[in-house]
């Protein structure tokens, strides 16, 4: 400190001026820590309560409420395959405060997919993958195929056969897509509004053929009622053991998980970003949070940082060309 400084910061005025700005600076982070941690967080869901997002936030919100010593709330604005959430979390101040509850398909396909949209990629930044789980090529009891080389003769024997995806726009009918381009079928994509309708639907052998959810086929399953061909993880799941991935019977390109996570606004200073973090890594190593979200049927990743954010650019340049070979053209 220079000694003009010190005479004029020593003037009975000046003094409390000074000292005043000084506090003001060295109270400020706190200040903004402590505005983070005295409000509620709001976890926004894109999907109606009672879903596999919705559970997975309501399990988070409690860990994280516990690591951070504040209120979080699960707020459900569904509408628009999660663009409303999206909408409504970039709308609000970039706190940390309200966060998004993002989804494999919302995060990685929508700004791919949609024409107009009201957020873009670069609105958000990953926080973390929180679980993840692969798709499961089922077929319906009737189908003689019993491995990926057999479906692939039988469908080709049966040109027009249906492919159930979940929902249009997901990995379910691109995945289809995928399997019938690359092995010079003629199947059809047979689209449904959500799991629950398609697996229905195959059990009832109204469609044959369809890349499904593992939660809602697994007990189908077990049950003899689907047949599991293969998955799409990198290593066999531990609730098919004994079922191949594709990426073991030459396809690797059909590799995918879909996944759950927590994005932010990209606006959020870089201090809350990871304080949030490290609060969202310690809830997703609780092994009590472990256990009840594999309960589910879901891995946990508590993939963060840039190896997340990177996975997720990756993904979306792969959606891309598969929107754009199917032509498929969402309602916005």
């Amino acid at each position: 400190m220079s000694q003009a400084f010190r005479q004029t910061a020593c003037r009975p005025g000046m003094r409390r001026i000074v000292l005043g700005a000084l506090c003001a600076l060295a109270l400020a982070p706190a200040a903004h820590a402590a505005e983070f941690a005295s409000q509620p967080v709001r976890l926004v869901v894109g999907t109606a309560a009672g879903g596999a997002v919705d559970t997975y936030a309501r399990v988070v919100a409690e860990a994280l409420s516990r690591e951070i010593g504040q209120t979080v709330l699960v707020e459900n604005k569904s509408g628009a395959n999660g663009n409303i959430a999206a909408q409504y979390v970039i709308q609000q101040p970039a706190d940390g405060n309200t966060l998004w509850i993002g989804t494999q398909a919302m995060v990685e396909i929508n700004p791919v997919a949609f024409k107009q949209m009201p957020w873009k990629a670069e609105d958000f930044v990953p926080i973390i993958k929180g679980v993840e789980a692969p798709l499961v090529l089922a077929t319906h009891p009737s189908v003689p195929a019993r491995s990926l080389q057999e479906l692939i003769g039988w469908a080709r024997a049966h040109p027009g056969t249906g492919y159930a995806s979940f929902s249009p726009g997901t990995p379910s009918q691109f995945l289809g897509y995928q399997l019938s381009e690359s092995n010079q079928l003629d199947m059809v994509h047979v689209p449904y509004r959500g799991s629950a309708p398609q697996v229905a639907d195959m059990v009832g052998g109204h469609a044959l053929v369809g890349f499904t959810q593992i939660q809602t086929s697994l007990p189908l399953i077990q049950d003899g009622k689907l047949n599991a061909i293969a998955t799409t993880s990198a290593q066999r799941s531990r609730f098919l053991p004994d079922t191949p991935t594709l990426d073991e019977l030459g396809m690797p390109e059909l590799q995918t998980t879909v996944w759950f996570g927590v994005m932010a606004p990209a606006r959020i200073p870089a201090d809350t970003r990871e304080r949030l973090e490290q609060a969202l890594v310690a809830v997703h190593r609780d092994p009590v949070v472990i256990k009840r979200l594999e309960d589910t049927g879901y891995d946990v990743s508590g993939q963060t940082g840039e190896p997340f954010a990177q996975a997720v650019a990756d993904s979306r340049q792969r959606w891309a060309g598969l929107v754009k070979a199917t032509g498929f053209a969402p309602e916005d």
